[in-house]
């Protein structure tokens, strides 16, 4: 597929069309195989999601500040993550607990019918609503809430993300989760571990296959907002 041509900020050289592709080279040898997750990564204008003067590192694979103790994620965790709830098919409804700068909401909007985004910092919430205003993504509802709960009034979602780490896999998403639904959460506190719950009984509904996946460093999934 052929990348979009990336707006840019002022005077920043680092949002070239040859950056962008120069990560998704990258991307390709760190095993990314989804071409449609890889299509996406390139279109996305990352740089516009962190503050100017960290424009020149948007497309580096690092994770960068964003202010009230939250990051970015580094551009690999994203496509891996989105990869890896993809599985290959058309997202319907997808739940992401924990906007941040809404980069990784923006992903999932391009892979997805519907994304419902919770974030409980409220200044994160009003820069990721102007993100992903300038990018027209139509199909995200964006909320300022508690997202350890979830959002039962939308359940069942075919895709949970979890963009923070928890302590355990909370109880409250694993029952929003539709039957043949996969979740990708992180787990742990000083040691963190990526891992992908399907929910899997067609007849009861309540039975869940965990795979560990791999080593991941997220901030922690806390409850309440501010």
């Amino acid at each position: 597929m052929a990348l979009a041509r990336p707006s840019t900020k002022s005077g920043i050289g680092m949002t070239s069309l040859r950056t962008r592709e120069r990560m998704l080279t990258r991307l390709r040898e760190q095993g990314i195989k989804d071409e449609v997750v890889l299509h996406v990564m390139g279109e996305i204008p990352r740089h516009i999601f962190v503050d100017e003067a960290l424009s020149i590192r948007a497309y580096e694979d690092v994770s960068l500040p964003i202010g009230y103790s939250q990051t970015i994620s580094q551009p690999y965790i994203v496509a891996r993550m989105t990869e890896i709830l993809r599985h290959g098919k058309q997202l319907n409804k997808v739940l992401e607990i924990g906007t941040g700068c809404g980069y990784q909401t923006a992903v999932l909007s391009r892979v997805s019918k519907e994304v419902l985004s919770l974030e409980r910092i409220r200044p994160l919430v009003m820069k990721a609503r102007g993100h992903l205003r300038t990018l027209k993504c139509t199909n995200v509802k964006l909320d300022h809430a508690d997202g350890s709960a979830g959002l039962g009034e939308y359940a069942p979602f075919d895709g949970i993300m979890v963009t923070a780490a928890a302590s355990h896999v909370p109880e409250e998403l694993l029952v929003q989760l539709a039957v043949g639904g996969r979740m990708v959460i992180p787990i742990g506190t000083s040691t963190q571990t990526l891992y992908l719950i399907e929910r899997t009984n067609a007849q009861s509904g309540n039975e869940y296959k965990q795979t560990k996946l791999e080593p991941v460093k997220f901030v922690p999934l806390l409850g309440g907002v501010s």
